[in-house]
């Protein structure tokens, strides 16, 4: 997700991190580059100059320049920055006493509208609600085939009138339909089109005004760019929207709809829809978008994840383990093993502090067999040493190497690997954002000084420096930037 625009914020941040001193040009210059990145992410002119503003405001004095770290200053800015345009949002649909809650989703032709149908109604199962789906998209007779085969397959009752013309109608039946069957949240599926025009708008105008719905939602292609903004404007005259769902954000989305749309229409983004399955739609959390943008993590999501995958004991059970930092091979086998389904390790890996890089390499079809290599070796462990990897000695590992058949060197990175992820979530358990940077851009940095992590790479990691060479090291750079920048005044 937005890995174009990921990746030009962390070249501005690292490019700040090379500088001997930060100072007020070569804040400015490094954060050309996060300008840049937004811009390429087609994000509105407009709403990327705004940001700017902001974060140049508080970045430029003498809080950012002189502190002992102003790096990590000013990546905690862009971060509150970031939060402060994705936010507010209220994810939550309050049910009504003695009627059904009706939810209206509207959208153009092509933005995953029915499929959003779908997958709404199959987050609000998960939550205990009774849903009800009504086919009132008259326009398209597929669409109306296509809610009900989506209803058979979650269990859902779905309501239709295939001779009728009248979606309004339609409409109201069905909102009476699911008061009969018992149900407390009514889902309208209402008509499309390729492009906005009068008789669509009139349209969602009868059904606001007759069938009055709770909260409506528009239904966005992530992929659009900035024609969402338009379309989000028009059906936000026609009908006041109460939060937009953002689909197809598993793609090669630019992130340009997500930033814009909230900007510049000021309907929040309530839910994003990250796959093709029924169960790919996540609350909208701008804290959480800010942090994977930024590569933080999520760890919020990876337990919302777990919930959906693993029994109410094992949920709780492992929520602890992750908010304690207690989760070791033992933890990390199992979960690989309920989370086996294809695409999904990798979404995982990446939603947690630091691992953005061991789930690219994870693509393209090979997480399956890294995770059937990873799960051979911790099955390969004596119950104590998954237990206690740090026993795991030379004779250790070529036992468990010739046990699962791969090399040593790969167990060992394995460890490692685990062993940073474990350190990462028990620090992070009640951390601040600033400590929270701080510890991700020391993990990414373990990762980026040995990329051959992937298990498929038989190569040497090449020689180990020690504490004292990389302190000498660093010196050295120092020490040679400051020479290159009096040269540069002197000449």
């Amino acid at each position: 997700m937005f890995d174009s625009l990921q990746e030009g914020f962390q070249s501005a941040f690292k490019s700040l991190r090379g500088k001997a001193r930060l100072t007020e040009a070569n804040m400015r210059e490094g954060l050309q580059l996060v300008e840049r990145s937004l811009l390429e992410a087609d994000v509105s002119h407009s709403v990327v100059r705004d940001f700017m503003d902001k974060v140049l405001e508080r970045a430029i004095g003498r809080r950012v320049l002189l502190s002992l770290r102003p790096t990590d200053e000013l990546i905690k800015i862009v971060y509150e920055e970031l939060v402060e345009l994705l936010g507010p949002v209220d994810n939550s649909i309050p049910l009504k006493k003695g009627a059904p809650t009706v939810l209206m989703l509207c959208g153009l032709q092509g933005s995953g509208k029915t499929t959003t149908c779908g997958k709404l109604a199959q987050m609000l199962l998960e939550q205990k609600a009774r849903p009800f789906l009504v086919a009132a998209d008259l326009q398209r007779p597929a669409a109306i085939e296509q809610l009900h085969v989506i209803g058979k397959q979650i269990n859902v009752p779905v309501y239709s009138q295939l001779d009728s013309k009248d979606a309004v109608a339609v409409c109201r039946r069905g909102v009476e339909e699911a008061r009969l069957a018992g149900c407390n949240i009514v889902i309208l599926d209402t008509a499309g089109r390729l492009a906005i025009d009068e008789e669509l708008m009139a349209q969602l105008k009868e059904i606001d005004r007759q069938v009055r719905p709770d909260q409506v939602f528009l239904v966005v292609d992530g992929m659009t760019g900035q024609d969402a903004v338009n379309s989000a404007k028009a059906f936000n005259d026609a009908v006041e929207l109460n939060g937009v769902i953002m689909t197809k954000l598993d793609g090669d989305a630019r992130g340009g709809a997500l930033f814009s749309v909230k900007a510049v229409t000021q309907v929040p983004i309530k839910f994003i829809g990250t796959g093709e399955h029924l169960d790919a739609l996540e609350p909208f959390r701008p804290e959480g978008m800010a942090s994977r943008i930024l590569q933080m993590g999520d760890i919020l999501e990876v337990a919302r994840e777990a919930h959906r995958m693993i029994d109410e004991k094992e949920r709780e059970k492992l929520e602890k383990q992750m908010a304690s930092g207690q989760f070791g091979l033992i933890e990390f086998r199992d979960m690989m093993q309920k989370f086996r389904k294809p695409g999904l390790m990798q979404k995982m890996l990446g939603l947690m502090p630091g691992m953005g890089e061991m789930a690219k390499m994870l693509s393209g079809g090979a997480g399956e067999k890294e995770m059937g290599a990873v799960i051979g070796i911790i099955d390969s462990m004596t119950p104590e040493e998954r237990k206690n990897p740090k026993i795991v000695d030379s004779s250790r590992r070529l036992r468990i190497s010739k046990g699962c058949g791969v090399d040593p060197a790969q167990i060992n990175q394995l460890l490692k690997q685990v062993e940073q992820m474990t350190s990462m979530m028990q620090m992070l358990a009640g951390s601040s954002v600033r400590d929270r940077m701080r510890m991700v851009q020391q993990l990414q940095g373990a990762v980026m000084a040995n990329p051959n992590v992937n298990l498929k790479v038989k190569q040497s990691t090449g020689k180990r420096l020690s504490e004292k060479e990389r302190k000498q090291l660093q010196k050295e750079r120092e020490k040679r930037l400051r020479q290159l920048k009096r040269k540069g005044k002197d000449d």
